[in-house]
């Protein structure tokens, strides 16, 4: 796409909105310049549409997926698991 970044944010807009897309792989012209233009002039464009996050909910990948954290293993001694009692039948 080529354009202001309000002509390039219009097409990404109807996309999401009447396709149903819910994300778009982006492919720069040329690094790193392309991707700085783009973040610079078109993401700020999304954003004020309410298309594209301000700000980021969580601190991790897991977080922004709203993904539930696993139990870690290892906050259990191997008694606690039961593993002792079973090692010693």
């Amino acid at each position: 796409m080529i354009g202001t970044p309000q002509s390039i944010a219009d097409p990404l807009q109807q996309w999401f909105e009447e396709a149903g897309a819910d994300g778009f792989n982006i492919m720069w012209p040329w690094l790193p310049g392309g991707l700085s233009e783009f973040a610079d002039t078109v993401v700020p464009e999304l954003q004020r549409r309410g298309l594209f996050r301000t700000g980021y909910t969580g601190r991790t990948l897991r977080d922004h997926l709203g993904l539930p954290r696993p139990v870690n293993r290892y906050t259990q001694t191997p008694r606690e698991r039961g593993e002792l009692a079973t090692a010693a039948s």
